[in-house]
């Protein structure tokens, strides 16, 4: 069974990310993208209330992580 992922907005989204060794890179509009050295991807986060699944999805896939370590953050 697949666990469900916690909902969170987009500032939380980047605390999160900044206890895994990404860090703000810049930020254009309402999007703010992060970096960590040696990962491929820029990781793009909108600054939203609350984040929709498939976003979720997509950044925590991006990010290399699974959703019960995403969860566990």
């Amino acid at each position: 069974m697949n666990p469900q992922i916690k909902l969170c907005s987009g500032v939380e989204l980047v605390k999160k990310l900044k206890r895994l060794g990404w860090s703000v890179d810049r930020q254009k509009g309402s999007h703010v993208m992060m970096v960590k050295e040696d990962y491929p991807y820029t990781l793009s986060i909108p600054q939203h209330k609350e984040l929709g699944m498939g976003i979720l999805k997509k950044i925590i896939k991006q990010a290399g992580l699974t959703v019960e370590e995403f969860n566990a953050l």
